[in-house]
């Protein structure tokens, strides 16, 4: 049993010091969940866990997603094991949030992404965020609106528009997550965007891209030049 515990404080202690040494991106996800095990299990061998975790639900952003009752479901994590990868996930969250805020979104594209990849990309189920600007561009607020299936039937242009005029924003940037991994647009997301992109063009509110994520990458209807196209029809039509 002492040699036991010898190894595991060993092997403990040379994960902490590969992280000090050369960072996170020198770790395999196994090590990435096992180090974030040991913060909540000080005697135990979390490698285990860590790898039983990683098969159970696919991969460790899926992990660090799933609910306190699903990862509870694995035999040897428990409540404070559960609370420290919540926990991180959490801090990860909010700083890729805070880093946006007052930022140029046309010049902090790639965080924009960073943050939604890290929030989005590997959820079972839709989720529809907008990110709302001020007039200089910069970053005010960003917000979960819907979640499920995303198509113009159930997101509402009304509710974005109120979420936008409560912020005082004068641009807004709409995403959603694809489930299937292929960002590429479906009919309904063009539509969805036709008729957010008028709802606020009505209210001098400016759309300036409905970002689409997924395994495979993301799609920006801006880069793609289909947000210039949907502008000029919905000029035409009001």
């Amino acid at each position: 049993m002492d040699d036991f515990r010898a190894r595991v404080k060993g092997h403990r202690e040379r994960l902490r010091e590969k992280f000090l040494k050369y960072g996170l991106s020198s770790f395999t996800d196994e090590e990435v969940l096992e180090l974030l095990l040991i913060f909540g299990t000080p005697r135990k061998d979390c490698k285990p866990l860590a790898r039983e975790a990683l098969k159970k639900f696919g991969s460790l952003a899926a992990v660090l997603e799933a609910s306190p009752e699903d990862l509870l479901k694995i035999k040897g994590i428990g409540p404070k094991n559960m609370l420290a990868i919540k926990f991180v996930h959490g801090v990860a969250r909010r700083f890729l949030e805070r880093r946006l805020e007052r930022k140029p979104y046309l010049s902090s594209a790639k965080e924009v992404y960073e943050y939604l990849a890290h929030s989005m990309m590997d959820l079972k189920k839709e989720i529809f965020k907008a990110i709302y600007l001020d007039a200089r561009h910069q970053i005010i607020a960003v917000e979960d609106l819907f979640r499920g299936t995303v198509n113009e039937s159930y997101v509402y242009p009304r509710e974005v528009i109120e979420r936008a005029l409560s912020h005082h924003a004068s641009a807004i940037v709409i995403a959603h997550n694809h489930p299937s991994g292929n960002p590429r647009p479906s009919h309904a997301d063009i539509r969805l965007t036709k008729r957010l992109f008028m709802a606020a063009a009505l209210l001098n509110l400016r759309l300036l891209d409905h970002l689409i994520v997924a395994k495979e990458g993301y799609f920006s209807f801006a880069e793609e030049g289909l947000l210039s196209t949907i502008e000029q029809e919905v000029t035409k039509a009001i």
